[in-house]
């Protein structure tokens, strides 16, 4: 399998920042996702488990996520770092359906309109830079009568918990390129794509958003 994609075939490109820390973390990242613990990957596994048709995972990292999937899907795993890929790619060989590994950044998507049954993210748009753009290529990207599963972290609405986040931030960004206190509700109803479910997983922090495909985005 080839690891395809434009984000490195162009190299007047301006570097990503957000490409550049997880090519640098690329060989740790593993290790420092089970800091995390074990249920958020039991979370993350029951997401995946609802997958089915053709999906787009949206950073996919180092492809801990494809020993989840159920037979017979059509998988895209996309991600803008390429070492992430290649690791990725050292795990696919016993995915039980169609697998394709694409360097890609969700802000600028390269598939036609109405490609995708599934869109999955699992504590990615913490990181991406414009995230409305974001989940607007997500609503563009997905079929009507598709879903999106998001599993992602977010600012707390505790008046305390949710102004020390805020404190917090800056510090966070420059230390591991993730953004601990963003609306990602707010990000997603901007987007033009419906939350047709928003669940509390652990407090008000980490939430797993269900999203429909939109055809007019809200401006």
């Amino acid at each position: 399998m080839n690891i395809s994609g434009s984000l490195r075939s162009n190299p007047k490109r301006k570097e990503d920042p957000a490409k550049m820390r997880y090519d640098r973390n690329a060989w740790c990242f593993d290790f420092q996702d089970s800091l995390f613990g074990h249920m958020l990957a039991k979370r993350k596994h029951e997401m995946i488990r609802q997958a089915k048709g053709t999906v787009l995972e949206v950073g996919i990292g180092t492809g801990k996520s494809l020993s989840h999937y159920p037979e017979g899907v059509e998988l895209v795993g996309i991600d803008i770092s390429p070492k992430m890929l290649a690791r990725a790619e050292a795990r696919s060989k016993d995915f039980p359906g169609k697998l394709t590994l694409k360097v890609a950044d969700v802000q600028s998507l390269d598939f036609p309109d109405n490609s995708f049954d599934i869109v999955v993210t699992s504590c990615v748009f913490c990181s991406v830079t414009d995230p409305v753009q974001g989940f607007r290529e997500i609503n563009r990207v997905l079929k009507p009568g598709g879903m999106g599963l998001h599993l992602e972290h977010g600012r707390s609405n505790h008046r305390v918990i949710g102004k020390i986040m805020d404190i917090l931030n800056p510090v966070v960004v420059r230390m591991m390129g993730a953004n601990i206190n963003r609306d990602h509700a707010h990000n997603i109803r901007k987007s033009g794509l419906r939350i047709l479910d928003e669940e509390d997983l652990w407090l008000d922090i980490l939430k797993l958003f269900k999203t429909g495909k939109e055809t007019v985005p809200q401006l």
